[in-house]
């Protein structure tokens, strides 16, 4: 259950910074709002990744811990990163950014292997 309210906290967060980033930080985002729009995207997609785990794990009584962990860390390296280079121009984060988007490979890669081995 925890996994599941984690993911609606995440959610309702990207919703939240994408709206702030829409009208209060417009001007401040200036051309880095592609990049911005990126760090929203994939915040809220392994939200929503985050409740559909708690789901699986609760229906098919197997432990998805270690993939809600690792989407916890992607968002958290990935969109934070992206975030912070479009909000402060923070450009040398941008190596962090693809360890964040390696934790949400693995952490999809786990799922798979988790469903495919039920």
């Amino acid at each position: 259950m925890l996994i599941i309210k984690t993911g609606i906290i995440f959610c309702m967060l990207s919703v939240f910074i994408g709206a702030l980033g829409a009208h209060s930080l417009e001007n401040m985002i200036g051309d880095k709002i592609d990049t911005f729009k990126t760090g929203v995207q994939y915040h809220m997609f392994h939200g929503l990744g985050l409740i559909l785990i708690g789901i699986l794990s609760k229906v098919f009584e197997i432990d998805m811990s270690s993939v809600g962990y690792l989407f916890i860390v992607g968002i958290i390296l990935f969109s934070g990163s992206l975030y912070l280079i479009s909000i402060y121009k923070y450009s040398s984060l941008g190596i962090i950014a693809p360890v964040g988007g390696l934790s949400f490979i693995i952490g999809w890669i786990i799922l798979f292997y988790r469903i495919n081995n039920y």
